[in-house]
């Protein structure tokens, strides 16, 4: 194993390793105007959001590790106190990565890049119009993590206005996750498509799931079932009754008397199903 100290690397090297490891990262494609009404457009991967109530998205544009010169959104979110963050999607992810482009400062990335300037309502920024979800917020803090090159700048952010593209709300009213078609950053030059990933994971039960450490010890040290497996396993609020695991195998004569192995492999199946019910009743077949 590769073992690092941060303090014994060089700030380039270590950079790589954190954004490898620490993926995929959403997008804070954002949007500022200096003192002078200059547009600024630049995408930012340093970014999430961190509360509903008030509602507070964080991003940071950190200092350039090559040269340790500072951005001109920094530049610009100190002097205005305002800003836009547009959500990225495959639609527009080519466009995103040429508007993070270095053009001099007073540039406008939106025509560079062919986005479409549209007025914000409450903050002067304006908003991309191509964006499925367009955050007009107000700049609370920024907090400054240090003064060398590679240091962030949280750039801590109330939003108090959000526009959201009628195409991307399912019949509820609700962002629906295929429809918005996310991006998101990952290491070097690799980006991800997030629908294109999309699994689901139910809440563990609100009754409490009976823990691994409940799982009978055969199954616990099974060759074939994985970690991922014995979550799924564990997450039951209690195991199915004897009368119907043995309905269960008069319907499936074929599982019982398996040897183990086999048992496993068949109870993995239903797992990749989500039919945790029915994994269950084939590992407690006798």
């Amino acid at each position: 194993m590769l073992t690092i100290d941060p303090k014994e690397i060089a700030t380039g090297k270590l950079h790589g390793y954190l954004l490898g490891a620490i993926a995929p990262r959403p997008i804070a494609f954002a949007s500022t105007i200096d003192a002078a009404g200059n547009p600024n457009l630049s995408p930012y991967s340093f970014f999430n959001v961190f509360g509903s109530n008030p509602p507070t998205l964080i991003f940071s544009p950190a200092r350039r590790v090559r040269d340790n010169t500072i951005k001109h959104t920094l530049e610009n979110a100190l002097e205005t106190k305002e800003v836009v963050i547009n959500v990225v999607n495959y639609t527009i992810v080519q466009q995103m990565s040429l508007s993070s482009t270095e053009y001099a400062k007073g540039v406008n990335e939106f025509d560079k890049a062919g986005f479409t300037m549209l007025k914000s309502d409450i903050v002067k920024p304006f908003r991309v119009a191509e964006s499925p979800v367009q955050f007009e917020c107000k700049v609370k803090d920024v907090l400054f993590t240090g003064e060398e090159g590679g240091a962030g700048n949280l750039i801590i952010c109330e939003v108090v206005k959000i526009h959201i593209q009628d195409a991307v709300l399912d019949e509820t009213g609700a962002i629906d996750q295929h429809k918005i078609d996310l991006v998101a950053r990952a290491g070097g030059s690799y980006y991800t498509r997030a629908k294109d990933g999309f699994f689901e994971i139910p809440k563990p039960t609100a009754n409490l799931g009976i823990g691994v450490d409940n799982i009978p010890q055969e199954i616990r040290n099974s060759t074939i079932l994985t970690g991922n497996n014995l979550g799924m396993l564990g997450n039951v609020s209690e195991l199915p009754s004897q009368k119907s695991v043995d309905n269960f195998a008069k319907e499936h004569a074929n599982f019982i008397g398996l040897e183990t192995t086999k048992k496993h492999t068949f109870a993995q199946e239903f797992l990749k199903e989500n039919d945790v019910e029915s994994a269950w009743k084939v590992l407690l077949i006798k």
